[in-house]
C-alpha cells in the first residue's frame, strides 16, 4: 500500500454522515468545506438559514455533498425536529460536531440575566439536549464519534469572557462525561479548544490596537489563527486515525498555552 493509500485509509470521511452545528459561522463553515473536502457527507446545521444556504452552495460547487436542516438551540422541538428530519433523510449519523456558539464580551458585574441565559442556553444546554437526541441514534448502532469545540477560555480567561469561559469550560466536563458514559456503545467524545481565531466576530478585537497587542504577546507565533487551520484536527478525530482517542481536549492556539511570546533570555541566536 502507498503513502497516499494509507493515508487515505486513515482519515478519509467516505461515506460518513457528518452533522455541524453552527456550520453558517466562520468556523462552522471553513470546518464544513474541509470535512467535505475530506469525503464528508455534510449535515449543516444553523438558524442563519441565508447563509446556511451559502455554505451548502460553495459546497456542491466543488462536487461535494452537504444539505442544510435549520436548527435553534434555544428551542427543544427543533433540536428534536432536526435530528428526526436527518435520521429520515440519511438513515443515521455517523459524526456530530458541536460547533454553534455565542459570545458577548461584559465585565462580570455588568452581565444581566438575560446575557447569561442566551450564551449558557445554546453554548451548554443546547449542545447538551442536541447530543442527548444524536446519541439515542448512535447507540443502535453502536458507533459514532462527536467533536465539541471548547476554547481556550476554558483554560485561559480574557477579561469580559465570565459566561462564555463558563459554559466553554461545561463543554469540556461534557465531553469527558461523554467519553466515559458512552465508550461502551462505541461512541467516541473529544474537544478542540481553538485559541484566539480570526472570525468576522473577532475582526473588532483585531483591529483593537490594546487589545491585538495583548493577544500577540500572549501567542507564541504572534498572530491569530485561521479558521481553516482548524480543519486538520477536527479531520483527525472525525477519521479512523482517531480510533483510540476519548475524552480528550486539543488545543489549537498557535503556543497560546504553552506560555506565549517568552522574556528576555540569554541566547546566541
Amino acid at each position: 500500500m502507498s503513502i497516499g493509500e494509507n493515508l487515505e485509509k486513515l482519515f478519509s470521511l467516505e461515506g460518513k454522515i457528518i452533522l455541524l452545528t453552527g456550520a453558517a459561522g466562520g468556523i462552522g463553515s471553513a470546518l464544513a468545506k474541509g470535512l467535505a473536502d475530506a469525503g464528508g457527507d455534510m449535515v449543516l446545521c444553523d438558524i442563519a438559514e441565508e447563509r446556511l444556504s451559502e455554505v451548502e452552495n460553495d459546497i456542491k460547487s466543488k462536487g461535494n455533498k452537504a444539505k442544510s436542516y435549520k436548527l435553534d438551540l434555544l428551542n427543544m422541538d427543533s433540536i428534536k425536529d432536526c435530528v428526526r428530519a436527518v435520521i429520515k433523510d440519511y438513515g443515521k449519523i455517523d459524526v456530530l460536531i458541536n460547533c454553534a456558539g455565542i459570545n458577548k464580551r461584559e465585565g462580570f458585574l455588568d452581565v444581566d440575566e438575560a446575557t447569561y441565559d442566551r450564551i449558557m442556553n445554546i453554548n451548554l444546554k443546547g449542545l447538551f439536549f442536541l447530543t442527548q437526541e444524536v446519541v439515542k441514534h448512535m447507540i443502535k448502532k453502536h458507533s459514532g464519534n462527536i467533536i465539541n469545540i471548547s476554547s481556550h477560555n476554558a483554560v485561559g480567561m480574557l477579561g469580559g469572557c465570565s459566561v462564555y469561559g463558563a459554559s466553554k469550560s461545561g463543554v469540556a466536563a461534557l465531553t469527558r462525561s461523554m467519553a466515559i458514559e458512552w465508550a461502551k456503545h462505541g461512541i467516541r467524545a473529544n474537544a478542540i479548544a481553538p485559541g484566539h481565531i480570526l472570525t468576522p466576530l473577532t475582526t473588532e478585537t483585531w483591529e483593537h490596537p490594546e487589545r491585538s497587542r495583548y493577544l500577540k504577546e500572549r501567542i507564541s507565533m504572534e498572530r491569530p489563527g485561521n479558521p481553516e487551520e482548524l480543519i486538520g484536527v477536527a479531520v483527525m478525530l472525525a477519521s479512523d486515525a482517531s480510533s483510540y482517542m476519548t475524552g480528550t481536549m486539543i488545543h489549537v492556539d498557535g503556543g497560546c498555552l504553552a506560555g506565549g511570546s517568552p522574556w528576555p533570555y540569554n541566547t546566541k541566536y
